[in-house]
């Protein structure tokens, strides 16, 4: 059972476990989505992301807090959506939007068996999602560089092409936001993502690769960037 306050256990950013999230963190456990959260892991600009053990297994929790994250900011991008089309420009509605957001992305890009962590559960401002890792979190592309980097990037290449096959674009790429499991990518974040029909869906695309050239070109690895796109969107489904 959830019995002590996540802020004596973690004493994490105030505005993580208000009483709202709480309650929602306790209908979850009592679903028996998770059996108890272990500790923090990461502390992002508008979620905080934690361990949780399921059985013998550990998975991911992300919550998006509803005190202080930039609701505006969240708006601008999922505004574009036509998926939220209809959403109203009201705090607690766009985070939860937000959250729904990922939790659909994460299941289209799994559907389209794009190397994604598996979306478990979506409650409110709560993701509950596989954790990409043997034991612990797998390592992102910027902390640990691949033994070959152009092996790696050929790979990685395959999992935006068939991203954009789903039919999505991630809109927040970089070598943060890509694990290396096993000198294998794996996408992670999608809040971002969006319809490659949405209007901002190219632009997001060539800020994705321009951050993953950008970070390839260092480690030596030639490359066309704008071959690379015209080469993903030469895919689009007509």
């Amino acid at each position: 059972m959830v019995t002590l306050t996540y802020q004596e256990r973690f004493r994490t950013e105030k505005g993580v476990f208000d009483e709202f999230t709480k309650r929602n963190l306790f209908g979850l456990e009592s679903r028996g989505v998770f059996d108890e959260l272990l500790g923090p892991v990461f502390v992002g600009k508008e979620s905080n992301v934690f361990l949780a053990r399921k059985g013998d297994d550990k998975i991911i929790v992300k919550i998006y807090r509803v005190q202080n994250c930039d609701f505006k900011k969240m708006y601008e991008y999922i505004r574009q959506d036509s998926r939220f089309e209809n959403l109203k420009r009201r705090r607690r509605e766009i985070i939860f939007g937000w959250t729904q957001r990922e939790y659909k992305n994460l299941l289209k890009s799994d559907g389209g068996g794009v190397s994604v962590p598996k979306a478990y559960a979506c409650k409110f401002n709560i993701l509950v999602e596989e954790m990409i890792g043997d034991g612990s979190p797998a390592p992102q592309l910027k902390d640990q560089i691949p033994q070959n980097p152009e092996k790696f990037f050929e790979l990685l290449l395959k999992e935006i092409e068939k991203l954009y096959k789903t039919g999505l674009v991630h809109g927040d790429l970089s070598a943060f936001n890509v694990l290396n499991h096993n000198e294998k990518p794996y996408l992670i974040d999608f809040s971002q993502s969006t319809l490659i029909k949405s209007s901002n869906a190219n632009l997001l695309l060539e800020r994705d690769l321009y951050n993953i050239c950008k970070f390839f070109k260092k480690l030596g690895i030639k490359l066309d960037q704008e071959k690379i796109m015209q080469k993903i969107l030469s895919q689009q489904k007509v």
